[in-house]
């Protein structure tokens, strides 16, 4: 990897990204391993969490290692104890962290003062590991990525930048739609224009639903308001009115589209409970794939070797 810590999807370049699918799948296939035996990761939480602390955990687990969770009672980062010195003491103990935030400012803190690997569970800016899980599904699904065409519909948040960027890095053309004023970060989208010269992925942000889902193989949709929004429950709802993803919606995209959500949904909301159910749904095989990404992900980082030598 570009660097020791995964903070951002463009801490990956698009040969790393390459590389830890297919690590992910030989992982997916091949199961449980030793490969990561005497090594621990310590699992930093603000937020709750159902789908990323059990991947993790799981997934140091299947690896041979240990996991340790840590509540936002017990650490209280920037609270009961500075960032600083939780990165400081818990590079003495552990060997990676993961931590799942609000801020990214946190991240940029634990990664700047540890000297050991810091992985972003999810904080406000991105959500890496998602998106790596998400590129792997569309990769099982469809069997190539290059010129694949995925709709994303809703709302420009932390899923939504680091799906793009990785978009924008293996080549898939990437469509958001939003409502006025719930647009993708113009900084990311920036960056995921430059990435998408060198792979040719074509790449919209606006306000027009067909145009995004146009011709489109993969319908993306999540929640419209996320941890620390709700006081914009109501206001959101009448924003978003119109970017349900529904049987309208699906029509105007392929007829083979996959549909995903990185879950947890609110029906009757982004998502009609009926699509999430019906057989072009992928979701519960892209929420297992968060486990095998990160495997991916947690063996590059602590260079985990087996005997003989071999990943």
């Amino acid at each position: 990897m570009n660097t020791k810590d995964l903070l951002s999807i463009s801490d990956l370049s698009p040969d790393d990204i390459g590389r830890l699918l297919s690590d992910a799948i030989e992982l997916k296939a091949r199961g449980w391993n030793s490969c990561l035996s005497g090594k621990t990761l310590a699992l930093v939480f603000e937020k709750p969490s159902l789908r990323t602390r059990v991947s993790f955990e799981l997934a140091m687990k299947q690896l041979g290692g240990e996991a340790l969770y840590l509540s936002p009672a017990e650490v209280g980062l920037g609270k009961r104890e500075p960032v600083a010195d939780v990165a400081r003491v818990l590079a003495r103990f552990v060997d990676v962290i993961a931590c799942r935030t609000f801020g990214h400012d946190t991240l940029v803190q634990l990664a700047k003062y540890a000297d050991i690997p810091v992985i972003n569970a999810l904080s406000d800016l991105e959500h890496p590991c998602q998106a790596l899980a998400d590129i792997l599904t569309i990769y099982e699904k469809k069997g190539e990525l290059k010129g694949l065409n995925l709709a994303y519909i809703g709302d420009g948040n932390n899923c939504a930048n680091s799906l793009l960027l990785a978009c924008a890095m293996t080549g898939i053309n990437c469509r958001l739609a939003s409502p006025e004023g719930y647009l993708v970060d113009k900084a990311i989208f920036a960056k995921a224009k430059a990435y998408a010269e060198d792979s040719g992925a074509e790449l919209y942000s606006g306000t027009d639903l067909k145009a995004a889902l146009r011709g489109a193989d993969v319908i993306y949709t999540d929640v419209w308001t996320s941890m620390g929004q709700e006081a914009e429950t109501e206001k959101r709802l009448k924003d978003f009115a119109g970017f349900q993803v529904n049987a309208k919606l699906v029509s105007m995209a392929d007829k083979d589209a996959i549909i995903m959500h990185p879950l947890p949904a609110h029906y009757g909301e982004e998502v009609d409970r009926e699509i999430l159910e019906c057989p072009q749904s992928v979701i519960f095989d892209q929420a297992e794939n968060r486990l095998h990404a990160q495997k991916a992900v947690l063996r590059d980082m602590l260079g985990g070797l087996e005997i003989g030598g071999r990943h």
